[in-house]
């Protein structure tokens, strides 16, 4: 998409304002006049959808919530500015609750379900030809799919508008759908979408929804209904939202539809892992979110030449001063040897004592370590980031500020997608990067995961898709051992996700959809002290955070400012 296409002109900023609901219960207006402006010129009316596409991958960013977005507020990291009462800390201490959480996944997703309902509404006047109509509508619809997506991944059923666009003289609905009713309908709209989108988009037009994205919602949105969170487990059972909150029943054919969505991207062979092996091995992880356009994004945040993730997740004195999350050491130690097993397996042979040693290659790419090499701003040479206390004069202790408890509480910084040749204030070095929404990697793991669960033994095309994202890793050997079961091959394909789509959104809501937040996050998590001495340097597990989880933090709770509005919008469990 071009610079154009996402910046919203003036004059359709001026025009529609009105029509931006801070919040779903928001009795709001617009008025004939101004979409009869924005609609009679073909500008304004690409302007007015840019607006939609605008907040996509706002769940994902890792400052949604000042010092951290979902990944300090999952077992993933430990949040920065920790003095603030915000969204993370809340999830991190177990205080969720809906008078103070942010209302960003509600009031966001409505937005844009109205603004699409807008767009939906006015189509048969915009000025330009029918080709193009048909393909906005799709976006559009697509668009509004996808919002009520984030919507539902957060606070499970909620209203579903249809294609009505409410006035203040209206009474707008306010009953929570089921969630079977929110699946089907988005179901529906990503299939209807699809039938009128090609399969890549180039020149101007790469970027904008295509096929792919909506097989792919589809299949996340399937994977995410058949995980026990949401088929037959809910949190509750009682009362008007037990059908609201997850399917009443299980149904273990749900695997199957899942399987089956993220076959249609895989079969169509328009997307693949991008795989560059020189000049070291697993580059291509690295060099993916370097690119503007790869083989792999079938969704991204579309953004102009930028920064960000430097300016978010380099160390102290690489540019940085108002960070992101810190990566836990169990984060780290997800992370396997090169040789494929585990640290925690014997024959790995993880040495303690030199614990980055004949790593997989993704943990370089993924986590800043002590003496790890990042781009610093005065010079054209990647340097050492200092982590470690200095004790090689007991009567001069010293730490730097980029050293543990100073720079870092866990002794870690993220690298996720951070360019090794931009620093964060080097003034004219930008990289082209955007930000994956969805891509391959995900299909191949979502079809993985479905499929082993469906089959109830892994064949050959669940090992194949499982072993791709090694191989482009670079572990060496990236084959799996033969004869794994399914509760084998499942925990393979959890650690899979936990390593290749790490700060990358999708943490939270694994361990959510899985069950496994009741354990994984309600405990106490760690880092790592590094310490030198005259005779080299140790490692020492720290303790950083003792994490409280309780059960009704699977979901969200719906801001309490909306549920004031109506008693026809029930409040979730717990809250």
């Amino acid at each position: 998409m071009n610079k154009s296409q996402l910046t919203f002109c003036a004059l359709a900023f001026l025009a529609f304002a009105a029509c931006s609901k801070q919040g779903f219960l928001d009795q709001t207006q617009s008025s004939d006049l101004n979409e009869e402006v924005v609609f009679s010129d073909s500008t304004y009316t690409i302007n007015f959808l840019s607006g939609i596409y605008g907040d996509i991958g706002f769940a994902t960013w890792p400052k949604r919530f000042g010092g951290g977005g979902l990944d300090a507020s999952t077992d993933e990291a430990e949040g920065a500015g920790l003095g603030s009462i915000n969204t993370f800390i809340q999830f991190a201490t177990g205080t969720v609750n809906s008078n103070i959480i942010t209302n960003d996944a509600w009031a966001k997703p409505y937005t844009n379900i109205r603004r699409a309902n807008i767009m939906l509404k006015n189509l048969h006047r915009a000025r330009f030809g029918t080709n193009i109509k048909v393909r906005v509508k799709a976006e559009t619809r697509f668009l509004r799919a996808y919002y009520y997506f984030i919507l539902l991944e957060h606070y499970g059923g909620v209203p579903l508008m249809g294609d009505s666009v409410y006035t203040a003289s209206d009474a707008i609905p306010a009953k929570r759908n089921t969630f079977e009713e929110c699946v089907r309908y988005i179901v529906a709209e990503c299939d209807a979408a699809a039938q009128d989108l090609p399969w890549e988009h180039a020149g101007e037009d790469y970027g904008r929804i295509n096929k792919a994205a909506c097989y792919g919602l589809k299949s996340r949105l399937l994977l995410y209904a058949a995980s026990p969170l949401f088929n037959g487990s809910p949190v509750t059972t009682e009362g008007a939202l037990k059908d609201v909150v997850a399917y009443p029943n299980a149904d273990e054919t749900r695997w199957q539809r899942a399987e089956a969505a993220a076959a249609e991207v895989i079969e169509s062979g328009h997307y693949s892992l991008y795989v560059n092996n020189d000049p070291e091995p697993g580059f291509g992880f690295y060099q993916l979110f370097q690119l503007r356009k790869n083989s792999e994004y079938i969704l991204a945040k579309m953004q102009d030449s930028n920064r960000d993730l430097e300016g978010i997740w380099n160390p102290p004195t690489f540019g940085v001063s108002n960070p992101g999350a810190y990566p836990y050491l169990e984060t780290v130690d997800a992370f396997g040897m090169r040789n494929g097993l585990p640290i925690s397996d014997p024959n790995a042979g993880y040495d303690p004592k030199n614990p980055y040693k004949n790593r997989d290659p993704r943990l370089a790419n993924t986590v800043t370590r002590d003496q790890s090499l990042v781009f610093h701003r005065d010079g054209l040479a990647r340097r050492p980031v200092n982590i470690y206390i200095d004790k090689t004069n007991p009567n001069n202790v010293t730490s730097g500020q980029d050293a543990i408890y100073r720079g870092t509480p866990t002794g870690y910084y993220t690298y996720k997608m951070v360019n090794r040749d931009v620093a964060a204030d080097w003034f004219n070095t930008y990289t082209p990067r955007c930000l994956p929404i969805i891509r391959y990697a995900e299909i191949l793991l979502n079809y993985a995961e479905a499929r082993n669960e469906s089959l109830g033994i892994p064949d050959q095309k669940v090992y194949a898709a499982v072993e791709a994202i090694r191989e482009r890793a670079g572990l060496d050997p990236f084959v799996l051992p033969t004869g794994l079961n399914k509760d084998a091959m499942r925990e393979i394909i959890r650690n899979e996700r936990q390593k290749e789509l790490a700060f990358e959104g999708h943490r939270f809501f694994d361990v959510r959809r899985w069950k496994l937040a009741e354990s994984l996050e309600n405990k106490q998590l760690h880092g790592t002290e590094p310490v030198r001495t005259a005779s080299g340097t140790s490692y020492n597990t720290i303790n950083v955070r003792k994490r409280v989880f309780d059960k009704r933090m699977y979901l969200w709770p719906i801001p309490q400012s909306e549920v004031a509005k109506s008693l026809d919008l029930i409040q979730n469990p717990g809250y």
